[in-house]
């Protein structure tokens, strides 16, 4: 199963996410609570995934981590509880996923994620909370037109 990289400053959620994360089968390779740590976990371990909250400590942004490590392919679900500034400020991102989210939507969620990076699609049913980021795939259609 996949890698994953979780940026979370908040360690009751990033514990929580890689609780989720491993009895689903992926492989958590560390949590971050900055952007420094974030991108030197993410060049050294070579994720497949990120989950990277908005905000971050010390007042810095997850968007920065997606920017730096861009170049390796990461597939990025940003998770965030204000939604409206995803929007202005994810353009190195794929998804975002509302907090608080499910278990059972942040894995959903990752799956989109990865179907995004390996085939450029995001396809149905996504779960509850999760924006595709404009720009970054097409969103397949249920029920292809005749």
């Amino acid at each position: 199963m996949s890698k994953v990289l979780i940026a979370e400053d908040d360690l009751m959620i990033a514990d929580m996410a890689e609780e989720v994360l491993i009895s689903h089968g992926y492989e958590v390779c560390g949590i971050a609570r900055t952007v420094a740590e974030a991108v030197a976990m993410g060049l050294c371990h070579k994720p497949d995934l990120a989950l990277i909250d908005l905000r971050l400590a010390d007042g810095e942004f997850g968007t920065e981590v997606a920017l730096q490590l861009k170049a390796t392919g990461l597939g990025v679900l940003y998770a965030s509880g204000n939604m409206t500034q995803v929007v202005l400020m994810a353009a190195n991102g794929h998804a975002c996923l509302a907090k608080p989210y499910r278990g059972s939507d942040l894995v959903r969620a990752l799956k989109v994620v990865s179907e995004i990076v390996t085939t450029g699609t995001a396809v149905p049913p996504f779960p509850r909370g999760l924006q595709v980021l404009q720009g970054r795939s097409a969103i397949a259609r249920e029920f292809p037109c005749a």
